[in-house]
C-alpha cells in the first residue's frame, strides 16, 4: 500500500507538516502526563480511523511505560478499571472534541467540568490543543491513506 501522497516528499506537505509537529512543543511543555496525551492520541486516532496513528502512538505508549492491559481497554475505557478518573475526564473530552459534529453542541459543560477538576489552566490549555493537533493529524493521515504499521518510536524526533 502507498500513501495517495507523500506527506514529507512534497515540499508544501511538509512544511505544513513540520509546523504542526512544532506546534505539538505547546502541548509537551503543559504539563499534561506523558501518558495521558498518548492515550488521548490513541484514542482520537481509533475514533477517526488513523491507522498510522494509532500504530505510532500506541508503540510510543508502550516506550514510555504503558502496559499491554491499558492499550488494548483504550477503546472500551468506561467499562475499563484501569484508568484514573483525570484520565478518564481527559478520555471524555477527547471523544467529544473528536465527534463535534455528533453532538449539536459540541463539547458538553459537564465533559469541561469534569476534565477542569483533575487538571489546571496550563494542562486544560494542553489538552485543548492536543485534541485539535491529533485530529489534525488525523485528518491528514486519512485523506492521503497513510500505511500504518512500520512506525519506529522517535521517528519523527
Amino acid at each position: 500500500m502507498e500513501a495517495r501522497l507523500n506527506l514529507m516528499g512534497s515540499p508544501a506537505a511538509a512544511t505544513f507538516v513540520k509546523h504542526l509537529a512544532s506546534a505539538g512543543k505547546v502541548v509537551s511543555d503543559s504539563g499534561l502526563p506523558t501518558l495521558t496525551q498518548e492515550l488521548v492520541k490513541i484514542r482520537a486516532s481509533q475514533i477517526n480511523g488513523c491507522g498510522f496513528c494509532t500504530d505510532m502512538h500506541t508503540k510510543e505508549a508502550t516506550a514510555a511505560g504503558e502496559t499491554p492491559t491499558r492499550l488494548n481497554l483504550i477503546a472500551a475505557w468506561r467499562e475499563a478499571k484501569v484508568f484514573t478518573e483525570a484520565e478518564r475526564a481527559a478520555l471524555e473530552l477527547a471523544e467529544q472534541g473528536t465527534r463535534i459534529a455528533d453532538a449539536a453542541g459540541g463539547v458538553t459543560d459537564e465533559a469541561w467540568e469534569n476534565a477542569a477538576k483533575h487538571y489546571d489552566e496550563q494542562q486544560l490549555g494542553g489538552l485543548v490543543f492536543l485534541i485539535s493537533l491529533i485530529n489534525a493529524f488525523n485528518r491528514a493521515n486519512v485523506i492521503v491513506q497513510q500505511p500504518a504499521g512500520d512506525y519506529r518510536v522517535g521517528q519523527f524526533g
